[in-house]
C-alpha cells in the first residue's frame, strides 16, 4: 500500500499537470473503481463535467482533488492504483478505469488499477480544513506544517497497544504505514511491540522524529517502489527501496550493528527490526 511519500509524489505530480483545469468528460470504463461512489456512474460523470480542479491536496495517505464548488473526488489508490497523465490518443493501459478528459485538449487523466481494490469517490468538503467527510476524522501527519509533536507523543503515550499498532493508527499520525513504522522504529532504536503506556515523552518524540526523517528522504527519492505497480503520474517508480534499513531485509545484517535482522508476524503482514539495537521490553 502506498504511504505518505508515494502518495505525496503523485499529489505533486496532479499539482503540476491538472490544478487549473476544467473537466470536459469523464468516462468510468470499469464499475468498481467508483464502488465508493454510491450514486453509481451516471452521477460521478455528470456531477465533473464542467468541473474545475482547483487544486491537488493531500492528508497522510489520503489523495484528493479538490474542486471548484467544496466538493472533492477522493483518490484510493489501495494496492495497484496509479493516476496517470497521458497525452489524448496515446494508446489505453490494459488495466485502466476511468479516463478524465479537460476543455483544453491537453494531456488526460486516467486511473489505472489492475487489483481495483483502489477507487475514486465524489465527496463534499467539510470543517475548517476542508477536508473529504469520509476521511475528516484522519490525523495530521509529521509533514503537515500545522503538526504538534508534543500532542501526537501525548496522543500515542494515551493508547494502551504497541507502539508500532499506535504508529499505524491514522486518527492519531497519519501518513505512517508498514515500511515507514519499521524503519522509523529501527532509527529511534525501539522495538515494535513496546507498550505505549511505558513510552517515555523523549522516545515518543523521537520516533516522531524518525518517521518524518525518513519519509523526507523517501520522498526525495520518489517514493519506494517494490513492483512496477507503483509509480508516479509519469508512469516512473521511486528507488527509496535501496536505503531502507529493515524492512524486507530479514536475515541480512543491521547497518548499524551486524546483527542478523528478524522479521515476525503482525497484523496479517510483517514487522521487521534488529533484535540487538531493538530490543524487547520486559512484559
Amino acid at each position: 500500500m502506498p504511504e505518505l511519500p508515494e502518495v505525496e509524489v503523485v499529489r505533486a505530480g496532479l499539482q503540476a499537470h491538472v490544478a487549473g483545469r476544467v473537466i470536459a468528460r469523464v468516462e468510468v470504463l470499469h464499475p468498481r473503481a467508483i464502488r465508493r461512489h454510491a450514486l453509481g456512474p451516471e452521477d460521478f460523470t455528470a456531477r465533473l463535467a464542467g468541473a474545475r480542479v482547483e487544486a491537488a491536496r493531500r492528508r497522510g495517505k489520503y489523495l484528493w482533488l479538490e474542486l471548484s464548488d467544496k466538493e472533492a473526488v477522493l483518490a484510493h489508490l489501495g494496492m495497484s492504483g496509479q493516476m496517470l497523465v497521458q497525452p489524448e490518443g496515446a494508446p489505453d493501459e490494459k488495466h485502466l478505469r476511468v479516463r478524465v478528459r479537460f476543455a483544453d485538449g491537453g494531456p488526460e487523466l486516467r486511473f489505472v488499477d489492475q487489483r481495483t481494490f483502489g477507487g475514486l469517490a465524489l465527496a463534499d468538503l467539510t470543517g475548517e480544513d476542508l477536508l473529504p467527510a469520509p476521511i475528516a476524522h484522519i490525523g495530521r501527519d509529521p509533514m503537515d506544517p500545522a503538526f504538534d509533536p508534543a500532542a501526537a507523543v501525548r496522543a500515542l503515550r494515551s493508547r494502551r497497544t504497541e507502539l508500532k499498532r499506535a504508529l499505524l493508527d491514522q486518527t492519531l499520525v497519519s501518513g505512517v504505514g508498514n515500511i515507514y513504522a519499521d524503519e522509523a522504529l529501527w532509527r529511534a532504536k525501539l522495538h515494535w511491540s513496546r507498550p505505549t503506556e511505558k513510552l517515555t515523552n523523549a522516545q515518543g518524540r523521537a520516533v516522531l522524529e524518525a518517521a518524518t526523517e525518513v519519509m523526507a528522504e523517501a520522498l526525495k527519492a520518489g517514493g519506494t517502489s517494490f513492483d512496477a505497480l507503483y509509480v508516479n503520474v509519469n508512469g516512473q517508480s521511486g528507488y527509496f527501496d535501496r536505503s531502507l534499513n529493515v524492512y524486507g531485509r530479514q536475515d541480512r545484517p543491521c547497518g548499524r550493528c551486524g546483527t542478523a535482522i528478524r522479521r515476525e508476524p503482525f497484523m496479517n503482514r510483517s514487522s521487521y527490526f534488529c533484535p540487538r539495537c531493538q530490543r524487547r521490553g520486559r512484559t
